[in-house]
């Protein structure tokens, strides 16, 4: 079988990628690359996957599905390409930051260093047309993504899981929460920041998290500029 993801991923959801109904979201995928403009290209659908390797996850990050504007969406949640304007939620992720850390927001939305430390950015489905949010949900991607939270629960090191709203916090019943740490709050969005996520301090929870499990900290600053890697 052709390998998707370049890491222990792969033989962690080997499985997954034998299933009839991994097979059914490939055609229906091949169908909707070729006649439709779909986020992010094919070749950065596993990039959550393919920067934070299975053994090196320290933290989950729960988004839901990909950003559906031109040039956003590159594979992780809530990040974006250099050079693409910020995204309401991802402005109030970094409002966030700097309350609850004293880190000032940077003006890109690049999030790979978190990535390559061990946050995984993983949303629950991993494409969407342009212009047409959740368009892609329930064919198939859910069981998948749902099988990697799985593991990672089941994991013998443990993981610090973000759920922001409700769409993540419905992913809990995949947690083993006698072993894992779960921090739950309202989303970063405008709609519903104010109602819970604003002084929800997830970055130094999680921190203090990580140093009791005998793990370093995620240092959550990001760089002042970027390329793409």
């Amino acid at each position: 079988m052709k390998e998707l993801i370049h890491n222990d991923w792969q033989q962690i959801l080997a499985p997954e990628f034998e299933t009839a109904y991994y097979a059914k979201l490939h055609d229906f995928l091949k169908y909707e690359y070729s006649h439709y403009d779909i986020h992010p290209d094919m070749y950065h659908i596993f990039e959550a996957f393919e920067w934070t390797p299975f053994s090196k996850v320290k933290v989950v990050i729960l988004g839901q599905d990909p950003y559906h504007g031109p040039g956003q969406a590159h594979g992780l949640s809530f990040s974006v390409r250099p050079g693409v304007a910020l995204p309401p939620s991802l402005q109030n992720i970094y409002k966030e930051l700097q309350s609850d850390l004293g880190i000032a927001p940077v003006k890109h939305g690049y999030l790979e260093k978190w990535a390559k430390q061990g946050v995984l950015l993983l949303n629950s489905v991993l494409t969407v047309r342009d212009g047409q949010a959740f368009s892609h949900r329930g064919k198939g991607w859910e069981q998948l993504t749902d099988a990697a939270i799985k593991h990672l629960s089941d994991r013998e090191m443990p993981v610090v899981f973000i759920l922001w709203g409700k769409a993540a916090q419905a992913k809990l019943s995949l947690i083993d929460q006698e072993k894992n740490i779960v921090l739950m709050s309202a989303h970063p969005s405008p709609l519903s920041a104010n109602r819970g996520f604003f002084g929800s301090r997830p970055f130094s929870k999680t921190n203090t998290a990580l140093q009791a499990m005998g793990e370093e900290p995620i240092d959550w600053q990001l760089p002042i500029e970027v390329g793409l890697s």
